[in-house]
């Protein structure tokens, strides 16, 4: 076959699937694009990171290219005679047509000027061209009543992220650009981080200070035994972040329903014990108290999910859909154990195995949607076994090693006076106080951080800091009046709405809470 026809008739092999119709492809700007690395030896490092060798729909062009970009990254100059010679050594000088037609792409362009809109033509074609194909994979599988669906449907979601989320997006740059853009970012943070958080705040000073807020594509695992207050450390850490800097949260709670969850947050947010928002007694003030000061949690940007044993396909999808829709910065998930590591295999694995390969997809997510994860694990009960204070170590993670090797960083969250310890060291109380043990921190040092444990209201706050009212008792506020006074409150109502956080019809997955709801804590 002519190779020269090849530019300008397509081959019958080019035809797609059943409809007959023709793959999208234009064979003439590929010789644009090449012609003009040839005759300009500045022309490749433009383009580049813009194509790759499957860009191209020909194959003969496939090669060329394929070896330019060898000559190229071995700082070979290319030219007429020097990518013959390469061709040559490789055996491929016929496949491409001989020095003859590479002699004439150089004659396609008369400079490489306009490289970049040829290159970005030929690249837009080729995700069309992958587009095509994967749907047409979709809809063979689809048919196949063997396949496992929902393996299908992530594969295929998978596929047509990454080529929204990567193509036509350079994968690497040199030093000069990445320093200007670095100096940039110091600058931006200077003017606009003055307090040194670089991440998503988790709200609590000390921690903030150390690890500059939870940063981007790390995997950070909270753990501790049961009633340590995981779950609350979590939801104030989540309520930070939403509410005082508006950073948009998902988290699914695989241990409470979504109404559970929220009436937590909900004691946390106005300071009513949880028990008696759980009975619904509330005297008239309460109420009060209750309907003036949800306006912030009600419109922070928190999405629950409350899907029962969760499975890595479903996490995955619900997560890309979220960044896509509502651009999320973090994602929490309470707790890992609960979770399942089921692909559709078929693949029979113990639960080791498939908890590491949740921890890895939970790493894996990070990075993909390039936002802070954060897992609740469970310890196991070697804990309880040990004399002397009880505190967590790394070799107490449950169930899978590799937990503790894919996370970035691992925190472990202990309470004395849960074991009756009612003094430390020095003879100070431990009423009321928690410990994050930071145990493993890729980025930083080791440390714990002290905080206060608001048990009333199932809360963490720093140590010190005060309560929405005059605290002097953990649960007890004294209001402006006195303990009795509610003649500074006009009138009173029972709240209509309890939050719009979770307000998300386009997906069922997604709960709204009604506020008519009562679930046991």
């Amino acid at each position: 076959m002519n190779l020269n026809q090849t530019l300008v008739r397509p081959n019958i092999t080019s035809l797609s699937g059943e409809n007959g119709k023709i793959l999208p492809y234009s064979t003439e700007m590929e010789a644009a694009v090449l012609g003009a690395i040839l005759i300009d030896k500045d022309a490749l490092g433009k383009i580049k990171d813009l194509i790759k060798p499957k860009s191209f729909y020909s194959e003969s062009h496939r090669i060329i290219y394929s070896a330019m970009m060898s000559m190229y990254e071995s700082s070979e100059l290319i030219d007429l005679m020097t990518i013959t010679r390469f061709l040559r050594t490789k055996n491929s000088i016929r496949e491409v047509g001989g020095t003859k037609y590479l002699a004439e792409l150089m004659g396609r362009v008369n400079s490489a000027a306009n490289i970049e809109y040829h290159a970005l033509i030929t690249s837009q074609l080729s995700i069309k061209r992958e587009m095509i194909t994967a749907s047409e994979k979709l809809m063979k599988d689809a048919f196949e009543e063997s396949n496992d669906i929902f393996s299908v449907l992530d594969s295929t979601e998978q596929y047509f992220f990454e080529i929204s989320e990567q193509s036509i997006k350079k994968n690497y740059q040199n030093a000069g650009e990445i320093m200007r853009a670095t100096l940039e970012e110091l600058e931006h943070k200077k003017l606009n981080n003055e307090d040194g958080i670089t991440g998503v705040p988790s709200g609590f000073k000390d921690l903030d200070d150390l690890t500059g807020g939870w940063q981007k594509t790390e995997l950070t695992i909270i753990a501790a035994r049961p009633g340590m207050g995981k779950t609350a450390f979590v939801v104030s850490a989540m309520r930070n972040a939403a509410v005082d800097h508006n950073s948009a949260v998902a988290i699914f709670s695989l241990e409470m329903g979504a109404t559970q969850l929220m009436l937590r947050m909900i004691s946390a947010e106005v300071e009513i014990e949880s028990k008696k928002l759980r009975k619904g007694v509330l005297e008239p003030h309460e109420w009060q108290q209750l309907h003036t000061r949800l306006d912030k949690l009600s419109a922070a940007p928190i999405f629950i999910d409350d899907t029962p044993a969760l499975s890595v396909l479903e996490l995955r999808a619900k997560c890309r859909r979220l960044k896509a829709q509502h651009n999320i910065q973090m994602v929490i998930i309470d707790y890992l154990q609960l979770m399942s590591g089921d692909d559709g295999s078929g693949v029979n694995t113990n639960r080791e195995q498939e908890i590491a390969t949740i921890s890895r997809s939970l790493k894996n997510l990070s990075k993909e949607l390039d936002v802070p994860v954060i897992a609740l694990s469970q310890l196991s009960r070697a804990v309880e076994t040990r004399g002397g204070d009880k505190r967590p170590q790394l070799s107490d993670l449950r169930e899978s090693g590799s937990i503790e090797q894919d996370a970035d960083m691992v925190m472990f969250l202990y309470r004395p006076e849960y074991y009756k310890i009612t003094e430390d060291e020095s003879g100070n109380s431990t009423e009321g106080l928690g410990e994050l043990i930071i145990a493993k921190n890729r980025a930083g040092t080791l440390k714990s951080i002290m905080l206060q444990f608001h048990g009333a209201f199932t809360k963490f706050t720093d140590v010190g800091s005060g309560m929405g009212g005059n605290l002097t008792d953990y649960g007890k506020i004294t209001l402006p009046g006195g303990a009795g006074d509610t003649s500074h409150f006009d009138s009173w109502s029972p709240p209509t709405m309890l939050s719009k956080a979770n307000d998300l019809s386009k997906d069922d997955d997604l709960k709204k809470v009604d506020p008519n709801d009562e679930v046991p804590f």
